[in-house]
């Protein structure tokens, strides 16, 4: 089983998480360009986030992950499985939201939101690490997603109702996206990285195949009901020529990836400030947004001031939360 043992390899994962989550949505927006609808993109998103897990189980995580996954407890198979049927009410509600209103807006209101409950959460179940620093970067944060709000009322009125409901999504999928990492994490084996596999717990690869299951099965009851709502057909989805089909794949295994990094971190960093860099992918996410996409071109004159703002109390909190795990 791969594992890393120094705090630079485990920032350097913790690096590459924030750009992973920050960066799939680009994929979003790609199907989108092909007028592909997010719910049917996201049964795409769900099977590359399966598969992704089912390859990392195989490959870093060896012939252990299916040893350990039948002598598994069903209580930590159970968290596991649960923590991808959270994380996946709370992405699909991000995803509408990313539709309505953007990544510039959806991601630091909703990602800022779950890294505040997440890091409080997992720090409280964890505490390793700086308090004092890994709390300053959480309040930088947070002071990030009110200026993000602020950006967000001076968009045009024309635009406004849109994106007003995707800010409503973003809130609801931030609640509750900040509990599905705890939950996860307490599905795995603590110190899994210098300590033998505790009976009845998981390897992180493991947790990882179990969580992207949970993704998947979850999506029937909970993308089902967004199919409805819009009114979409799976026959719709069946029928689609393989190519929109390959942006959904892609930004699920972008994702996994990134979440298998973050996992595997956490046995040096600590899940709090492991979770923490990982979800500044709020900064990544926010420029893609304002400067690709450039959702903020509509705004009126003076939001470029609040955005500069936002991205710099990101950057500053990012960095605190690095440090603190020094």
């Amino acid at each position: 089983m791969f594992t890393v043992h120094s705090s630079a390899t485990a920032i350097f994962f913790c690096v590459c998480t924030m750009l992973g989550w920050g960066s799939w949505a680009n994929t979003q927006k790609l199907a989108g360009k092909e007028r592909w609808p997010f719910e049917l993109f996201y049964w795409d998103y769900a099977v590359g986030v399966a598969l992704t897990g089912l390859l990392l189980a195989m490959s870093l995580g060896g012939a252990q992950s299916f040893e350990n996954l039948s002598a598994a407890s069903s209580s930590a198979v159970w968290h596991a499985l649960e923590s991808g049927g959270l994380f996946n009410l709370a992405n699909i509600l991000l995803v509408a939201a990313i539709d309505a209103a953007g990544m510039s807006v959806a991601f630091p209101v909703g990602i800022g939101l779950a890294l505040v409950i997440g890091t409080a959460v997992s720090y409280i179940e964890v505490p390793k690490g700086n308090a004092a620093l890994l709390f300053a970067g959480v309040c930088l944060i947070v002071a990030a997603m009110i200026i993000s709000a602020m950006a967000h009322r001076r968009l045009a009125k024309a635009a406004h109702k849109r994106k007003s409901s995707g800010l409503v999504f973003a809130t609801v999928a931030g609640l509750l996206m900040g509990f599905f990492y705890p939950q996860l994490m307490a599905a795995i084996s603590p110190n899994f990285n210098s300590e033998p596999v505790r009976a009845g717990m998981l390897t992180p690869y493991t947790a990882l195949f179990l969580f992207g299951i949970g993704v998947l099965v979850s999506s029937v009851p909970i993308n089902g009901v967004f199919m409805l709502s819009k009114g979409s057909r799976i026959s719709d989805f069946l029928r689609a020529r393989p190519a929109l089909h390959l942006p959904g794949i892609l930004g699920g295994a972008i994702w996994m990836i990134a979440l298998g990094l973050n996992v595997i971190a956490s046995g040096v960093a600590g899940p709090a400030i492991s979770y923490a860099l990982g979800q500044g992918a709020t900064l990544i996410a926010a420029l893609w947004g304002v400067f690709v996409w450039r959702e903020f071109r509509s705004a009126p004159a003076g939001t470029n001031r609040l955005i500069a703002a936002m991205l710099g109390a990101y950057t500053i909190g990012i960095v605190l939360i690095g440090q603190a795990s020094f």
